[in-house]
C-alpha cells in the first residue's frame, strides 16, 4: 500500500486569475463613475480677516471687483486693471495681504485663475473667504 504524501502548499494560480478579472472589472468602470458636486465655501466658525486686508470679489459672471476694505464699495476692474492695481499696490505696500472672495457658484478654475494672477503679480499674503456654516 502507498503512502498519500501530504501536500503543504497552496496553488495560488487560481487567486491570480480571479484578481486579474477585478483588476479588468475596476479598470473598465472607473471612467464611468460620476463625482459628487463639492459645495466648497461654507466653512466651520473662523476668524475676522484683518481689518488692513483688502478684498477681491469675483462675481457669478465672472467679473471682478475690489475693495480697499470691508466697508468700502467694490470697483469693478478689467483682468488688465486688475493686473495694474495689484502692482500698484505692492509697490506702496509690499506686504499688503488680500483676501479673494469668489461666488460660490463660480467653476473652481476661475478661482485658481484669480490666485495664479494674484500670485504672479507678487502677492505673498492671500487668502479665500469662507461663509459660516451656521
Amino acid at each position: 500500500m502507498r503512502q498519500r504524501r501530504l501536500m503543504n502548499q497552496i496553488n495560488v494560480v487560481p487567486y491570480i486569475d480571479v484578481m486579474l478579472v477585478l483588476l479588468v472589472i475596476f479598470m473598465v468602470t472607473a471612467p464611468m463613475i460620476q463625482t459628487g458636486t463639492i459645495d466648497v465655501p461654507t466653512a466651520g466658525q473662523s476668524a475676522r480677516p484683518p481689518a488692513e486686508a483688502m478684498i477681491i470679489e469675483v462675481a457669478a459672471d465672472r467679473s471682478l471687483a475690489v475693495k480697499r476694505s470691508a466697508n468700502s464699495t467694490a470697483r469693478k476692474l478689467s483682468d488688465l486693471e486688475f493686473q495694474r492695481f495689484l502692482r500698484e499696490t505692492l509697490e506702496t505696500n509690499p506686504e499688503q495681504s488680500f483676501l479673494i472672495a469668489a461666488d460660490k457658484t463660480l467653476p473652481y478654475q476661475k478661482v485658481v485663475d484669480v490666485l495664479e494672477a494674484v500670485r504672479r503679480a507678487g502677492v505673498r499674503k492671500v487668502s479665500l473667504q469662507t461663509a459660516s456654516s451656521q
